[in-house]
């Protein structure tokens, strides 16, 4: 039993760094918000089986979050921005696709190597979910640094934060209250995000952040 839960949990957060890839690769919004809510669905259900293997009932809530919410209520209601904001659908790229993906890789393999060796005397399976944990923080922040569109930007942020909801069920899991105001913060950072994705349209006529720095040059 101990085995099939060590490669079970290793499978969902390897699942997890290959959905962040697929993100990373996406250059259509509706198939990144998509990507998005298969990769919330995966972080549910990597917090629900450490649930089970840890026998602590409250990271079902946190699954349940993860699940409603991320997978959920958030890519539905982006959607709807995107569609009434009229956002041009493509994504651009401040880095090809090509280098990005290396970059990807070399993060990935950094976060192996450096956690690994950091938690040398932890439990394996906690070591290894936090190799995979860092890695998808890095992949989303990797996303948020190489895209110009402001919703691209949030899905990373978010996918980002993803990683570290891993990072804590795997390294046994944290204190309920935190999960909660956790969740409940990213949904109003959300909600926040939202109403400047209105206001931005409506003043600049875009989403692109590159277009918004050409403005901030043209004031100074």
């Amino acid at each position: 039993m101990h085995n099939l839960a060590f490669d079970i949990a290793h499978l969902l957060a390897g699942g997890l760094v290959l959905i962040s890839f697929m993100m990373l690769y996406q250059d259509r919004l509706y198939a990144l918000l998509n990507i998005f809510a298969l990769h919330a669905v995966v972080l549910a259900a990597s917090v629900a089986w450490q649930a089970f293997i840890q026998n602590a009932p409250h990271l079902y809530v946190t699954a349940a979050i993860a699940l409603v919410f991320k997978a959920i209520v958030i890519p539905v209601a982006l959607h709807r921005i995107i569609k009434q904001l009229g956002i041009h659908r493509d994504i651009e790229t401040a880095v090809s696709i090509g280098p990005t993906m290396l970059a990807g890789m070399g993060l990935v393999a950094l976060s192996m190597v450096l956690m690994l060796r950091v938690t040398g005397a932890a439990d394996p399976l906690a070591r290894e979910d936090l190799a995979f944990a860092l890695s998808v923080v890095l992949l989303g922040l990797l996303v948020m640094v190489t895209r110009r569109n402001a919703v691209s930007q949030v899905v990373g942020f978010m996918s980002l934060e993803n990683g570290l909801v891993l990072a804590a069920t795997g390294a046994k899991g944290m204190p309920l209250v935190v999960e909660i105001s956790v969740a409940f913060s990213i949904l109003i950072a959300f909600i926040v995000i939202g109403v400047f994705l209105f206001r931005i349209r409506e003043r600049f006529d875009t989403v692109d952040v590159g277009a918004l720095d050409e403005f901030r040059g043209e004031r100074r």
